[in-house]
């Protein structure tokens, strides 16, 4: 399926649960990786705002672009951010959903107001 670039320039995105390595198949364990590199996939929670909406979001990273000095409340940045739509069926059940990856989650800052 298709990759969205998302553009995050002018979001704030604050930490919402501590980096977690990704769970590939919840009834064995197994720990999810990079189909390409073979990296371990960790994922953080985040809260996404941007022109007064705000989304809690899963966002994959990998276990190399999880950068030290991560507090859980404070502004991150994640570069690369991308969105992939998903779907598929389990049980007979259709679902679907969007995926999110970036190449890395880092300390942010929060934007600077617009002078008014």
């Amino acid at each position: 399926m298709r990759v969205i670039r998302v553009d995050a320039s002018t979001a704030t995105i604050l930490l919402t649960e501590a980096p977690a390595p990704k769970v590939r198949d919840r009834q064995t364990g197994e720990i999810a990786k990079d189909a390409v590199s073979g990296e371990v996939l960790m994922t953080v929670g985040v809260v996404y705002i941007d022109e007064g909406e705000s989304s809690l979001i899963q966002v994959a990273v990998p276990e190399s672009g999880v950068t030290e000095g991560l507090t859980v409340g404070a502004p991150v940045s994640l570069p690369g951010l991308v969105a992939r739509p998903w779907q598929s069926v389990f049980n007979g059940q259709e679902r679907h959903g969007i995926a999110y990856r970036a190449t890395a989650v880092a300390p942010g800052a929060f934007p600077m107001a617009e002078a008014g």
